[in-house]
Parts: structure tokens; sequence; C-alpha cells
């Protein structure tokens, strides 16, 4: 139970108002009765707005179901002028384009890849920050990006074999990215700085230059003996480092020791889906983290290799120019925090009528607050050299749910006297009524805007219930070959190009969820440049360093330049609903189905209920390891539960599937110390209860949403395994 502290009309937990009062407040300019008082105000005003949209959303959703079970007889015309009459559909907006100013660069100017990490985790909230430089020999040698073919296995041993195999690899990428005039890196035995410009000794006595010689930005060192020679390729920067005396320079002919890569421009810090915050103790949590990053002073001691390993955040990196001028280059991501959506409320701050306040609303107001100390220049390093603070906002349905959270913002800008538009906004286009309305959604925050994306898993999530009437939903692994799908993903980067984002804002494609498979990254997700991102999300520093290679390989401003030609409207390709027509499923397939949906259910719901595990490598059904988190859940459990409310499955086979799957899962768990088998009693199993009331209860959780259940069932494990403790 919280203890909590009176404050104007608010009750504020204990413990969070001593972190804003003591933490947060100091030396941000206000006052504590300012802030508090403010703070107040806002949530009068904003909490019947928010709760009336989201009434909005279930009468809407209401009057969908309705027509599916009246119209068995489907008509596509009829079915559309049904979503305009009920404002499901909106009426398109006139052409406009965003006048978001004060955008870094990392956002408006450079493409490159985006990690995405829960912040209330300090350590993976530093790596992820300073993996803005990552070693690419590291990144190669380490993963299955490198064959282990002809000897090079990866073994406890440095293998010169797989070595070699690396360097090799990362000297076809010199010569893609900054070639050498009528030569190859691989024939260089010597780097160095003369007369502004880099030269290079070949193997055969030769000196040449790059071929395009504005690719050579700077170096470290010497000029006749640098330490590091700093390139640009696309306007991304990397590093060819020289050291003859390493264990791994000394063995080369121009004493490379490794590529240093830029790689995670921009980072979300997220508050929502990869983090477990429940209460006051988890929001404290995962503000202190964030306003560490924001001061620059967040830390994480952990152990390994039996030793005390201390994190930090990495500076700055100096060079010299050319023509001899010092300069630098930001040494860590630049970041972005996502709040919570609309939906959720928390105990952590009750309003007058002793309700919880919506987590949105206190999301917006205290991690605003926390980044006026990067604003104010309260530490070693500021997050954004042009002074905006930017916020991914998810889960908004339509321009209206979009336009509310901009008057929050504005209020909020006027509580922290900032600025009208500092705080920028990234829109995550993840529902299906933000998909059909999205350039409406845009106007409505087009002076902030500086971000929107794609997500296949969540957008599927709410493909599945908005149309939970309409039919037997096909099977997971045939939803990326839809048309829904095709639709959504080219719509979302026709409608930001229109709007002006290119130079402005993001346009962002969703995450590879596979960190192990490394190489299969790479002969995929340059598919999401093809397609006009200029970022796109990435589970691992290691996994940014690797995805960053595709932006060397392709131009992305060329891409977009050609599909900004394109005017198509697929807003009719989104609206195909993927279902099942006539289902001739053996009965073999869909129990394949199912068994694979509660696996995936049960291995994430476990660590989130019982473990206060947000994120995580999860197992999948076949022992592959996943990167998972709420959204994963979403499409299995709106998937189960589809098929069981459409009669595809029985009550009674969900039940014995989840409680055989209970016990695989349990195995692969078997070596956590941590880990509470669920099938040893799956009654009195908060995880294994949770993962149940997913499914069956899932046609009536809002939305799809699973934030309901999981955050109920994690309150009652913390109380029920801390009094057991």
């Amino acid at each position: 139970m919280e203890n909590y502290i009176k404050t104007n009309n608010l009750q504020v937990a204990d413990i969070l108002y001593e972190f804003i009062n003591s933490e947060a407040l100091p030396e941000s300019g206000l006052e504590q009765e300012e802030f508090w008082s403010g703070f107040s105000q806002i949530v009068t005003d904003f909490t019947p707005k928010n709760r009336e949209l989201l009434a909005v959303r279930e009468e809407i959703q209401t009057k969908i179901n309705n027509w599916h079970l009246e119209n068995k007889s489907f008509d596509f015309n009829n079915y559309k002028a049904f979503l305009e009459e009920i404002g499901y559909l909106e009426k398109a907006a006139e052409d406009f384009q965003i006048t978001s100013d004060a955008v870094d660069d990392e956002i408006a100017v450079q493409a490159g890849p985006q990690l995405v990490v829960p912040v209330n985790n300090d350590r993976y909230a530093i790596n992820a920050a300073n993996a803005r430089w990552s070693s690419l020999y590291d990144a190669l040698y380490g993963t299955d990006a490198i064959s282990s073919e002809g000897g090079a296995e990866a073994g406890k041993e440095y293998n010169p074999v797989r070595g070699e195999k690396v360097i090799q690899f990362a000297r076809n990428f010199l010569d893609q990215a900054a070639p050498l005039l009528s030569s190859s890196h691989k024939e260089a035995v010597q780097y160095r700085v003369e007369n502004g410009k880099l030269t290079v000794t070949l193997n055969n006595g030769d000196e040449v230059g790059l071929e395009d010689e504005e690719k050579f930005c700077g170096y470290q060192g010497e000029p006749q003996k640098p330490s590091a020679i700093l390139l640009k390729n696309n306007g991304l920067h990397f590093e060819i480092q020289v050291d003859s005396s390493h264990p791994i320079g000394k063995n080369d002919d121009a004493g490379v020791k490794d590529i240093l890569m830029e790689a995670a421009l921009t980072t979300i810090m997220d508050c929502e889906d990869s983090v477990t915050a429940v209460d006051a103790e988890d929001k404290v949590l995962v503000y202190k983290n964030w306003l560490g990053l924001m001061r620059g002073d967040l830390t994480a001691e952990f152990t390994k290799n039996n030793k005390t390993v201390k994190r930090t955040l990495n500076a700055d990196r100096s060079y010299q120019s050319p023509q001899g001028e010092e300069f630098s280059l930001p040494g860590r991501s630049l970041l972005f925090t996502r709040n919570v959506g609309h939906l959720m409320t928390n105990n952590a701050i009750l309003d007058e009528n002793g309700d919880e306040v919506q987590e949105g609303i206190i999301d917006t107001v205290v991690t605003s607050l926390l980044a006026m100390h990067s604003l104010l220049g309260n530490g070693p390093y500021q997050n954004s050299s042009k002074g905006s603070v930017y916020i991914v906002k998810p889960k908004m349905h339509g321009s209206k749910e979009v336009a509310f959270a901009n008057q929050l913002f504005d209020r909020v800008e006027d509580l922290l006297r900032l600025e009208r538009n500092t705080l920028k906004i990234g829109v995550m286009d993840e529902e299906r009524r933000t998909s059909l309305n999205l350039k409406n959604c845009i106007r409505e925050v087009k002076d902030r805007i500086v971000f929107i994306n794609t997500g296949f898993l969540d957008r599927t999530g709410d493909e599945m219930h908005t149309s939970m009437e309409a039919g037997p939903m096909i099977r997971k692994n045939e939803m990326k070959a839809s048309k829904w799908l095709a639709g959504y993903e080219k719509s979302n980067v026709i409608a930001g190009l229109s709007s002006g984002f290119q130079g402005r804002a993001q346009i962002g494609k969703g995450m590879w969820a596979m960190p192990d498979l490394m190489n299969d990254m790479l002969k995929q997700k340059i598919g999401h440049l093809s397609a006009g991102a200029n970022t796109a999300w990435v589970p691992s520093p290691t996994a940014a360093t690797l995805h960053a290679l595709h932006y060397h390989q392709l131009d992305v401003t060329s891409v977009q330049n050609e599909l900004a030609k394109e005017t198509a409207d697929y807003r009719d390709d989104i609206l195909h609903i993927p279902v099942e027509q006539h289902p001739a499923w053996s009965a073999e397939e869909i129990q394949q189905e199912l068994d694979n949906n509660a696996q995936g259910i049960l291995g994430y719901v476990v660590r989130w209920v019982e473990q206060g595990i947000g994120c995580s490598k999860v197992p999948d059904i076949g022992n592959v390891e996943l990167m998972e988190d709420r959204a994963t859940l979403r499409i299995s459990s709106q998937h189960m539960a589809n098929w069981l409310h459409q009669g595809i499955c029985t009550k009674e086979q969900v039940e014995e599937t989840l409680r055989r799957m209970a016990k695989v899962v349990d195995e692969q768990n078997a070596g956590d110390p941590y880990y509470m088998p669920m099938a040893a009693d799956y009654d009195h199993s908060v995880a294994f209860q949770a993962a149940s009331e997913l499914v069956f209860e899932g046609y009536a959780q809002p939305s799809g949403y699973t934030e309901p259940i999981l955050h109920r069932r994690r309150l009652e494990a913390k109380v029920k395994y801390a009094i057991k403790q």
C-alpha cells in the first residue's frame, strides 16, 4: 500500500513526492508550490477529456462489432461508408507541411539505427546511450554475421581464422563506403594526413587518396601518424582506428585495430511497453534513471567475470579537422523518452476524488520536468544541441487523441515556462484508426512532430481486436504478406513525405526481434531503407552497429526523393480485413498455432508478472530467443482470443494447450534461480492465471491491450511474494 501526501487537489505517493521535491525540482527554476499547483490543475482539466476519449474508443468498437454481426454478407463499400458515418474514417485533411524547428540533426538530417530500451534498467540505458559509437570488429566477431565455416568458430580464446574473416569484411566495407582511387583498403600499409587530405600508402609503394576527398572529416593523433581517421558516408561517420601495438593492429599491415561505427543515432528510453511500472516505487525508478540521463550523471555497477564494473555515459569525441582545427562529435545517442499512452492509470498519484491519475498525464509532466535539467545545462552533457525535448507518444487512436496530446504538451510547456513547441512529439502509427487517418493526426501536431513509425506487432493486435466479429483471422505467419499490412507500411511513408518530413523529422520502421540472428538481419533489414525509412528499430547496441552498415549501402535521401513523387491513397488496402473466409485448417495446423501462441504468451507473462521484467530475450517454441515486449503479447493473445471467439478452437482445447505449454516454459526457465514454475500449481500461479485471462478475457480488453490485466496481476504478485518471503 502507498502512503500519500496531499498537495493541492492531488494525493501523491510519498516516495514520488520526495523524489520530485528533493531531486527533480532543485535547479529547475520552479518552486514546489508553483509546480504542484500547476500539476494539480492540469490533472483537473485534462482527466475528463482523457476519459471521454477512452469512452469514444469503446463506443466505436461496440458499433463496429454490431455492424459485423448484422452484416454477415460483407460488402466493402457499405463497410467503408459505415466507418465514415461513425467518424472512424475521417475526411482527409487538406495538404500541409509540418513546421517543426529546432530539431537536432540526428533526427532531421542523419539517417541511422534507433535503439529502444527499458529506462528502468540503468545498465541497459547507459549501454544504449553509449551505442552512438561501437566496434564493428566486435559486432562481427561475436555474432553469426561472420560464418563459422572453415575453422572460424568463435570459442573462448581468440580465433585468428575468424579474426581474419572479420578484417576482410571490414576492408570490404571501407572499399564500399570510402573507396580509394583505383585501389583497395586491403592494400593499405599506412594512413596519414597531408595538406588537409587523407593519403594512403599501398603495399606496392604507391600513394593514393580517396575517390571522394570530401568523405575525410578529421583525425586524432599526429597528421603523419594518426590514431584515428574520421570518415563520413551518406551522413554517417566511422573511424579507422590505428594502433600498431594493439594485439589486432600489430598483425595488420596498416596497423588497423578496429573500425568504430557511428551507430545508434537516436535511442528511445522507454517508460511504456518494455517496462513493468505499476506503482509509485516502479515509477520513481523510471524517473530517476531518466533524470540521470538528462543530467549526464547516471551510473551502473555490476559484476562481470568476478569484477565490479562501473558504467558511465561516454564523453564527446574530439578530432582535428583536415585543416588542423579542433572539433567534436556527440559521444552519446540523442535520447527520446516514450511516455505511457492515454489508457492506463497509476496509483502513484490520486486525484481529488481518490481515483488513480492517468499515467500518460503523469509521464508528460514529470519526464518533461526532468528533461529541463538538460536544457538548463545542469550536468556535463546536453541531450539536445537545439534545446528540444523529445517525447514519443504511443497507442493513440485517431486525430482527436493526437490533438489532446498536443493540448497537454502546451499546458506542460506553460507550467515549466518553456517556449511553445519545445516539447517535440513522436506519433507512433500502431493503431488502425491512426493508420487510416495519419495525415490528419500529423496535422494536429504539425508544429512539433519529429517522428512517425510503423510497428507490425501492436498494429496487428489492433487489427485483430477491431475486427474481432468479422471472422477468424489468418495465421500469424501469414500476416506479413497480407494486403492491409503492405498498404499500411506504404501509406505511413507517403504521409510523412507528403507532409514535409524530409529534413525535419524521422520516418521509422519496426524492430528486428531476433537479436541472435544478425546474419539474417544484414540480409533483410535494408528493406526498411528501401521502403523510405530514415530510421528503424534494433534490439541491441550490437544490432545497431551492424544495421548502420545498411545506411552506408543505401542513401535514404535518394530513396525518399523518388517516393515523394507518389500520391497513391492506400486506405482501401488498409481496410482489407485479414480474415480467413473459408477456414480449411487441419486439426494439426490449428493446434500448432495454439501451441505457438500459448508458449509465447506464457514465456513473456511469467517474467513480467513475477519478476518485473518487461523486455527480454524469450525463447519461442523452437527455442529461438526473441526480443519481446507487450506488443508481442498483444498480437498472440488477441489471435487466440479471436480463434476461440470464432469457434476455431474450444475453451477446453485452449486450457489444455496453456497447461501443456506452461510445462514447456517451466523447462526453458529451469536454470533461473528466481523462476517459479507455473505447472506446480496452475490455480495459484499468478503468472499462469494472468496468461489465461489475456486469452479468455481478450475480447473484452480495451483495444485488445494487455496492460490492465498485467498491471493488476503484477500488483498481486508483488504483494503475494513479498509476504511469502
